[in-house]
């Protein structure tokens, strides 16, 4: 007998308007530029503040459209207009005393990696659904051509910011097709599949590039330690045929994002910081680069037209009906575009303002060894924000500082503690591990042993393994790799 049962489930629903803002907080500069280049395009009722919009009447005119078949039922143009939301709304994104200080701002009009990619993949055979996700895929590709996020939690991200279910198979199935594209290598989530994927891609049957293609799939760690004959042995191979599939991997690059970042000329970089620092009298005083962001309004243009439609209410027609429903969504949709850029810039502001706080000392200085530890969560605290909300600022955004251009990344780093409780940033320790290395004989490096010891001399309490960890994410090869005869 079927049991019928009652259960009650507590969900949260984002609304277009607080999409609509999390889209737009994750957009670095340029990227933002260009999607408030494209919502002008889009919406005729939303202008730049002192440019006239000529066009706006015509492309008014074209988009009107009857509906013979819609039920022609009265209401009150008063029910989707209120005369004083409207006519003086308007948002200044700029912020000239602070703007007029910075005369060079890298800038690139070129075509970044991203958008290589995504024009690569807009040749695809895809549906709308599928676009969303190599779009968002693309979008996670770091700037040497390396997933680096995992799937599940892209899977996650595309839930909870543009409300699309899907799942680990559908991604990676998505994820193939952006892997076939240009250059060879991206899309890779790991060094190994990297190296693979252009193996693969030369499709060739020379003994030499079959051979690396087993030696990446099945050897791969002795391959990284330069066991060369534990390979031999293990696929039964000559010294003269295991160095030609040897030669064959070294000829791979690594990074291939970094080989289309290169093409680009150095005086035509493409980073536009999103926030300005200064040390003004020994304060420091922040600002976010507005040169190009407009000031938007909405055009009274529109305004006046509702308002004319209000006072001849009585006489009005059906198509006129579908005229005043048309633009006042317009105005309705520029109005909620504005307030989410408003909302982003201080989101942002209220973000990067406590991380300046928090590591005051090192942005009065530019000096490593003053920066302190530093997660998510602690910003998170101080702000009231989301962690997410946090990673969202965070990500693809760029501070110019007295002493040079940074990532908001690169100031946040892990904790740990020396032998005297004194908490240090892993920043720190990474920085005097590089020294270290820098220093060292070529002709014999030091190895992680010897790396721990130093590091534990100077105070740093400190693992064998977490000493290679750091190496490998300041990417330095073992001590035997770096060793010069």
């Amino acid at each position: 007998m079927q049991k019928l049962s009652l259960q009650q489930k507590l969900l949260q629903k984002l609304s277009p308007q607080q999409i609509q803002v999390i889209k737009l907080l994750e957009l670095p500069g340029l990227l933002l530029e260009q999607r408030i280049k494209k919502e002008l395009e889009e919406n005729p009722v939303l202008e730049i503040e002192n440019e006239e919009f000529g066009s706006a009447e015509e492309d008014y005119s074209n988009d009107l459209k009857t509906n013979e078949d819609r039920d022609n039922e009265e209401f009150s143009v008063s029910d989707y207009l209120n005369e004083e939301d409207y006519p003086t709304y308007r948002y200044n994104t700029q912020n000239s005393s602070k703007d007029d200080k910075v005369t060079d701002v890298p800038f690139s009009d070129g075509t970044s990696f991203h958008e290589y990619l995504q024009d690569q993949v807009s040749m695809e055979m895809l549906d709308e659904r599928e676009s969303i996700l190599a779009e968002h895929i693309i979008g996670n590709i770091d700037e040497d051509g390396y997933l680096r996020r995992d799937i599940a939690s892209i899977v996650d991200d595309l839930e909870f910011t543009q409300n699309v279910k899907t799942n680990e198979i559908e991604l990676i199935r998505i994820l193939r097709i952006i892997q076939e594209l240009d250059p060879s290598g991206v899309g890779a989530r790991n060094l190994r599949e990297c190296l693979r994927l252009q193996i693969f891609r030369k499709n060739d049957q020379k003994p030499e590039i079959k051979l690396a293609g087993q030696i990446l799939r099945d050897a791969f760690d002795e391959f990284t330690r330069k066991h060369f004959d534990k390979i031999s042995r293990k696929f039964g191979v000559d010294e003269e045929t295991l160095k030609g599939a040897i030669d064959e991997i070294l000829k791979l690059n690594p990074k291939p994002g970094s080989s289309f970042s290169n093409s680009i000329s150095q005086g035509n970089q493409a980073i536009i910081p999103d926030f300005i620092l200064e040390v003004v009298d020994d304060e420091l005083q922040l600002s976010l680069n507005q040169k190009n962001v407009p000031e938007l309004n909405i055009s009274r243009h529109y305004t006046n037209m509702l308002r004319s439609y209000h006072d001849n209410r009585k006489a009005m027609t059906r198509d006129v009906k579908e005229a005043v429903l048309f633009v006042k969504q317009k105005i309705d949709s520029a109005k909620w575009f504005i307030d989410a850029i408003k909302q982003r810039q201080e989101t942002l502001m209220l973000v990067m303002t406590e991380i300046m706080m928090y590591q005051k000392e090192y942005f009065m200085e530019g000096d490593e060894t003053k920066m302190r530890p530093m997660i998510l969560k602690d910003i998170a605290d101080r702000t009231g924000l989301d962690i997410s909300t946090i990673s969202r600022v965070s990500n693809s955004k760029y501070i110019q500082t007295h002493f040079g251009i940074y990532p908001l990344k690169f100031f946040f780093s892990e904790s740990m503690q020396k032998d005297n409780g004194e908490e240090v940033s892993t920043r720190e320790i990474k920085s005097i591990l590089r020294e270290c290395i820098d220093d060292e004989s070529k002709r014999k490096p030091l190895n992680d042993d010897d790396l721990t010891q130093i590091l534990n001399d100077k105070g740093y309490e400190i693992a064998r393994r977490t000493v290679a960890k750091y190496r490998e994410q300041l990417e330095i090869p073992v001590a035997r790799m770096r060793k010069e005869l």
